[in-house]
């Protein structure tokens, strides 16, 4: 399961890749236009003007993320990255969301309009679990049946042809299964939320917790609704900015939000620079142009999705901590009095803003909470890191400096690729192939047929054996190569 993971997550590294400009371009745009945070502020002059063009270049990516998940995961976990498997993940999230979209459901189940619980999680079904999902039904599609001889008189959709169909009618079954799951678990976690609610600070870090926790699966919208806004007469959201205070409401206003503050602001750069200073030799520029401006973002407008998928499903162990933080400074903050509001997220731009706001409350405060969230996500983040070897960004296995120094002493790819070929047993013995930065990775059916010492007769750099049905063979920086011939012998 593990390895799944983190095969997950190096096949989200893709799309991840595309999100710093968003962070680059919103963080500048809210910077020049904060007026841009709030929904029908009048904005003129040309420094807002370009603000609010950056936002919205920006916006372009970070609001369509989940589409971008469904093409890198899609093509990312196919066997041999082809775009044919991000078509099909793509078929099956225009069918997922198309069939539990509110209006299809509400058609098919009238009912549904009739609870507002139901209404809301059905709302919410176009998110970055979804296209997840989308990604892995298009990927394993691919994986299983790109290679499908049909009959004669079907021979036109042979082969690559017949995935996206059979992507199609898998989406189809997923969609009626989510049209039953999906509205429990949502009712599951406002119910979840409900109970919390009476724990005061304590629950205020559940809630804080499980709000990260949610992110990847998109969830987390069930338990804001409960928070923020006026689902069981709570909106600590709502009721902050009308302008009320915690004498006219029956909680502490603000503090299911004011916890989010140092966490984002200052907790997620000093996780940042404990993951460029655990970077291997050699990647730690890597590792800056991944997470930099994710941090640059998550502290100007409180945009933390940049950072969260860039090593989420790389580490899961790590995102948990990371959760836990939260909920352990919002807890604090809850009882130490610190208390400010967010109408897009917990950024530095909503903090100025909400600072003049009758429920603020020793906005002063985010210096010692920032300073110490830095600090404690920097060390925590740090230990974690090495102490447990997590692949954070520039610490993944196929980064090894040795390997990418590794020479291949045959220039004839073709006869390199015939002699692996040869030691893994012959191609009806290999199952998939693939290839990271320096390695070829194979998966066999007989590991008794595998003549390492054949292998290493190619010139290869070296032979590994993950399991008994995994062999890795270390090429070097031209495995690229030997890949590619090798995928014409199969």
């Amino acid at each position: 399961m593990m390895k799944y993971l983190q095969k997950l997550g190096k096949s989200l590294m893709l799309p991840v890749a595309c999100l710093p400009i968003c962070g680059i371009l919103m963080g500048i745009g809210y910077a020049l236009c904060p007026a841009t945070m709030i929904a029908g502020r009048e904005m003129s002059g040309f420094l807002n003007l370009l603000g609010f063009f950056l936002v919205k270049a920006g916006g372009a990516l970070i609001d369509n993320m989940a589409l971008l998940f469904v093409i890198g995961v899609g093509v990312g976990m196919s066997d041999d990255h082809d775009g044919t498997a991000g078509l099909a993940a793509f078929a099956s999230w225009l069918m997922i969301t198309t069939l539990l979209n509110v209006n299809t459901v509400t058609t098919l189940m009238p009912s549904v309009a009739e609870n507002a619980n139901k209404t809301l999680a059905f709302s919410a079904i176009a998110n970055p679990f979804i296209g997840i999902l989308s990604g892995i039904i298009g990927a394993t599609c691919y994986n299983k049946f790109k290679s499908t001889k049909l009959p004669d008189w079907l021979s036109f959709f042979s082969g690559k042809r017949c995935v996206s169909i059979i992507s199609g009618v898998v989406a189809i079954v997923v969609a009626a299964i989510l049209l039953v799951v999906w509205p429990i678990v949502y009712g599951a976690l406002l119910a979840l939320g409900n109970g919390i609610v009476g724990l005061g600070p304590v629950g205020a870090g559940i809630y804080a917790f499980l709000n990260r926790l949610l992110i990847p699966t998109g969830l987390h919208h069930a338990l804001n609704n409960v928070f923020w806004f006026d689902t069981i007469g709570l909106g600590d959201l709502s009721h902050f900015w009308a302008g009320e205070t915690s004498a006219d409401v029956t909680w502490s206003l603000g503090m299911y939000m004011s916890g989010f503050f140092p966490c984002m602001m200052f907790g997620i750069p000093g996780a940042a620079l404990a993951m460029v200073h655990t970077a291997k030799s050699g990647k730690q520029k890597v590792a800056i142009g991944l997470v930099a401006s994710a941090a640059l973002c998550a502290f100007v407008c409180g945009v933390t999705e940049p950072f969260e998928f860039g090593f989420m499903f790389l580490a899961p162990v790590l995102y948990l901590i990371y959760a836990l933080l939260y909920g352990i400074f919002t807890v604090i903050v809850s009882l130490i009095g610190f208390r400010a509001g967010f109408s897009f997220s917990a950024g530095a731009t909503d903090l100025v803003f909400s600072a003049s706001l009758p429920a603020a409350q020793n906005t002063w405060m985010i210096l010692p909470l920032g300073i110490a969230a830095f600090v404690v996500f920097y060390v925590v983040f740090r230990f974690a890191i090495v102490k447990f070897d997590l692949k954070t960004p520039g610490r993944e296995d196929d980064d090894v400096e040795a390997e990418k120094k590794a020479v291949l002493s045959n220039s004839d790819y073709t006869q390199v690729a015939s002699i692996i070929l040869e030691g893994l047993g012959g191609k009806a013995n290999v199952t998939s192939l693939d290839n990271c930065i320096t390695r070829l990775r194979m998966e066999i059916k007989d590991y008794t047929l595998v003549d390492e010492k054949k292998i290493k007769s190619a010139g290869v750099a070296g032979v590994m054996r993950p399991g008994k049905t995994s062999v890795q063979v270390i090429v070097g920086t031209k495995v690229q190569f030997v890949a590619d011939e090798m995928k014409k012998m199969l």
